[in-house]
């Protein structure tokens, strides 16, 4: 198992609307524990960062929720991703592109 990272200042959207991509709806746990198990323990979201990007996503209509009963029979608020989140996911992409290219051409100058 590797050293747990946080996760970079600004990432945080583009991995949940990419987590959210074509999976039925996820509730914040699940949401959390896929981008975990996904990058293999490095990245743990903090309940502290997840619940109030989520409720500023709900805001901005890129993702809708639902409540529900969970698998434990708990209420459970389910996220899915809007047409408008498809969207937001493509710009923070291409950002991410940008701001990660620019940071190898100082770490790795040709």
């Amino acid at each position: 198992m590797g050293t747990r990272s946080q996760i970079p200042p600004g990432t945080l959207v583009m991995l949940i609307l990419q987590t959210l991509e074509g999976i039925e709806p996820m509730h914040g746990y699940g949401i959390a524990q896929h981008i975990q198990k996904t990058t293999e323990d490095v990245l743990q979201v903090e309940e502290g960062s997840l619940y109030p990007a989520l409720q500023r996503m709900l805001v901005k209509g890129w993702i809708s929720g639902e409540w529900r009963k969970s698998e434990k029979n708990r209420r459970a608020r389910y996220y899915r991703r809007t047409a408008a989140g498809r969207k937001q996911l493509g710009r923070e992409v291409e950002e991410f592109h940008r701001v990660t290219q620019a940071i190898q051409r100082v770490v790795a100058p040709a």
